[in-house]
């Protein structure tokens, strides 16, 4: 069926058509009748028709007649050729592809030390293309007054039928060429140390010059090319050099004419040699940047007489004088070298320390090193390292950003800049190079393109983290896992949290201190080993401080029965228990919870439970809506109450935290706080007393006081804090003016004041408002404590 095009035009439109080849477009009047329809063929076999609806519109279709082609004949079509806008496309490749300015100097390296790769391997077949070249080298020198940098190797160079098809075509590389030539020419090999591959590097030298100059020699002609172009323009200048002064033996020489607001930055020796270091640092070949150095010389002056004294010229002393002089060298500029293409074996740990401070500008050794290369589906190498010291800056601690990983693609840096891409964030911490021959990159050599490659390596970078820290742990001497914990112990708590994947390598190596280890930390490991073989479960408490743990009402009975208890100190600590759940089959139980079961506990006899079911329930009426239900503790021995957390809610510890957010949401605080169980000790002189009160006398009011204050100090004791700290002190004064007053005897003027008090009382009853006073009882009982 032959394809048709229709739409809806109006009647301004149709005389728009274009008319069809041989013949005069038909106008709307003609073409259309008023109350019907009409056709027009033209010659190529278009048929246009129109259709005029009740409106004003006009229905247009042209149906395109296609021959019908015999059976396995296939359509014949023209063949063109993709053009493109050079200018428009040399602004895409300077403006657009690279994120920074300074990677030019990066890619000119690099190019410079493929052309001194390429001659290398050359020279392996043919040795008189090394001759008379000097040494395989790269030097820079920028000029700060003439803003120029020029970059000189002694590489194999390029004829003019070479400089044509290198820089005058775009995204053509001519490492790739070479690359694929060697590996046709199998008895030369393939070398993975060449590192250009798109072809567009060269022209990031547009980012900071205006004018680029490229002089070149190859050792396969006797004529030196010279090659000029212009920022923002589609061409490019060849002519051969004839200037004796500018030759060259070999190699290839690029002198940038820096813009004007480039020219203070980029020309200045120290950055050029800053962003070799940088960049380069790797590169198999030596790098010499021009940079002032400064020397002590002695030189000679004459002497001055002294007062008094007349000296003719013949006569004058010479005296010798200390100066320091400036003067312009070469210097090498990367000196270090890349420590992970050598043999593990080969390496002593000096060397690897030495390797660390330099890269990283440490003053401290690190803890620990491991040095690996990986195979298989991405292959890479890798020199990780375990800092000596957590980092001095808080915001370094946490974050993805820290630029500790070093990304080097054939030893050239790529980036530093990953956002928890090659390590998590808990990983931070760790400090290292890794360097690949074949990483997917984009054409800026910036980003890593396939997530997929990203999570290999991310995978094994982790296993081989995890692998030293254990290294680490695993030592006698235990100082250096102390110092590791003391300053990263943080990171693998945070790593429970974040990173559920890997709970089985991140709960051994966590740390805490215990009711049986308070100086020291334990593992989770030694913890079960010690565990009686009754004990079902590992028992911990969350705190603010080690001493409020240790005083916890929580631990009496526990540590009565000599199960041992972990202490959690630290904010992070009770989320990263609660985020592994479980330790070698063992549940982690939180014991300021409710149902605490210790595993032996011995059942309570039913008049124990009768006896007290009155109190608790007096008790719960006192306290009405502040507690969910009262009840007989089971972890108590010495403390007469205490107040603990429901099984789902937050404990007493995370609902501090909860309340100490700067950004925490109030109305989910309600929703998310436990609710309240008040559990007494039935061996408690003060439970007994309120037991005989609540029998005898339910209404007193000394007794219900008694049972507020309870509370309120359960709540501070269990790690609570209470609503109204003024009214509590309040109450505790009161119940102390109760215990104390009068015990010592009062002067006549306090009396007077008590009577004025007692009397103002009484008219205040007189009006209405009944105020009582109670005065504290002179006569004193035998067993007073403070009896003389």
């Amino acid at each position: 069926m032959a394809p048709a095009l229709s739409g809806t035009l109006g009647a301004s439109s149709v005389a728009a058509l274009r008319p069809c080849a041989g013949r005069r477009a038909p106008s709307a009047a003609t073409s259309v009748a008023p109350r019907g329809s009409g056709a027009v063929r033209c010659d190529r076999g278009l048929r246009w028709e129109a259709h005029r609806s009740r409106g004003r519109s006009l229905r247009v279709r042209c149906d395109a007649a296609v021959a019908e082609k015999p059976a396995g004949e296939e359509a014949a079509g023209e063949k063109f050729e993709y053009q493109a806008e050079v200018s428009r496309l040399m602004d895409l490749i300077v403006h657009s592809l690279y994120s920074h300015k300074e990677v030019f100097l990066r890619e000119l390296v690099s190019n410079a030390s493929d052309a001194l790769d390429k001659l290398r391997f050359l020279g392996v077949t043919d040795s008189s293309l090394l001759a008379d070249g000097g040494e395989l080298e790269i030097r820079i020198k920028p000029d700060p007054d003439a803003g120029t940098i020029t970059i000189t190797d002694t590489g194999v160079g390029m004829t003019k039928d070479e400089l044509k098809d290198c820089l005058g075509t775009i995204a053509q590389s001519g490492t790739s060429k070479f690359l694929k030539a060697l590996k046709e020419n199998k008895d030369l090999g393939a070398d993975n140390g060449l590192i250009g591959q798109f072809g567009v590097g060269f022209y990031s030298a547009f980012l900071v010059a205006e004018k680029i100059v490229v002089s070149t020699k190859s050792p396969k002609s006797d004529k030196q090319y010279v090659w000029e172009a212009v920022a923002d323009s589609s061409s490019y200048v060849i002519k051969e050099e004839t200037d004796p002064e500018k030759m060259l033996t070999r190699g290839t020489q690029i002198t940038l004419f820096l813009r004007p607001d480039d020219k203070y930055e980029f020309a200045d020796p120290s950055r050029i040699q800053g962003l070799v270091k940088n960049y380069s640092q790797f590169v198999s070949f030596p790098i010499y940047t021009w940079q002032e150095k400064s020397r002590t010389v002695e030189v000679e002056e004459d002497e001055e007489p002294k007062e008094g004294e007349e000296a003719t010229e013949g006569e004058k002393k010479k005296k010798k004088k200390t100066v320091t002089e400036k003067y312009w060298d070469w210097e090498l500029a990367n000196e270090t070298k890349p420590i992970w293409m050598r043999n593990p074996k080969e390496i002593e740990n000096t060397e690897y320390n030495e390797f660390y401070k330099k890269t990283f500008n440490e003053f401290l050794d690190p803890l620990a090193h491991t040095h690996f290369t990986t195979e298989g589906e991405v292959e890479f190498r890798s020199v990780l390292y375990v800092p000596g010291m957590a980092p001095l800056s808080n915001e370094e601690i946490m974050n993805p950003k820290t630029k500790n990983i070093r990304l080097y693609v054939k030893r050239v840096f790529i980036s530093d800049d990953f956002d928890g891409e090659l390590f998590p964030r808990y990983l931070s911490f760790v400090k290292g190079v890794v360097d690949s021959n074949d990483l997917p990159l984009n054409v800026s050599r910036e980003i890593l393109q396939e997530s997929r490659i990203v999570r290999i390596m991310r995978k094994r970078l982790v296993r081989k983290t995890f692998d030293m820290i254990e290294e680490i742990a695993e030592k006698e001497d235990k100082e250096d896992y102390k110092k590791f914990w003391e300053s990263f112990g943080k990171f693998i708590k945070l790593g429970c949290i974040e990173d559920t994947g890997n709970h089985k390598r991140l709960a051994p190596l966590l740390r805490f201190h215990s009711s049986k280890n308070e100086g020291d930390t334990i593992s989770l490991d030694q913890y079960v080993e010690s565990m009686p073989e009754s004990q079902k479960a590992i028992y911990y408490i969350a705190t603010d401080s080690l001493q409020s743990a240790k005083t916890a009402p929580f631990l009496e009975k526990l540590v009565q029965k000599d199960i041992e208890v972990l202490y959690l100190i630290e904010p992070i600590d009770e989320v990263a228990i609660q985020n592994l759940q479980t330790y070698k089959e063992k549940k982690f139980v939180d014991i300021s919870k409710e149902d605490l079961e210790l595993g032996d506990e011995e059942e309570e006899t039913k008049e124990t439970k009768q006896e007290f079911t009155l109190l608790c329930d007096w008790v719960k009426q006192q306290l009405g809506d502040k507690v969910a239900k009262v009840q007989i503790s089971k972890r108590l021995s010495s403390s007469p109450c205490v107040l603990v957390s429901g099984k789902f809610g937050w404990s007493a510890n995370m609902e501090r935290l909860m309340k100490a957010q700067t950004l925490g949401d109030t109305s989910s605080l309600e929703f998310m706080r436990g609710r309240r169980i008040f559990e007494i000790n039935p061996d408690h002189p003060i439970i007994k007393d309120l037991s005989a009160a609540c029998k005898n006398e339910p209404d007193c009011t000394e007794a219900k006081r008694a049972v507020e204050l309870l509370y309120e100090s359960a709540l501070i004791s269990s790690g609570y804090t209470p609503e109204s700290p003024a009214e509590l002190g309040g109450k505790i004064y009161e119940m102390m003016a109760i215990a104390l007053g009068g015990r010592w005897g009062r002067s006549d003027t306090e009396k007077a004041e008590v009577s004025m008090g007692e009397a103002s009382a009484e008219a205040d009853s007189s009006e209405g408002t009944v105020t009582e006073v109670i005065e504290p009882s002179e006569v004193r009982p035998e067993s007073d404590p403070w009896r003389d």
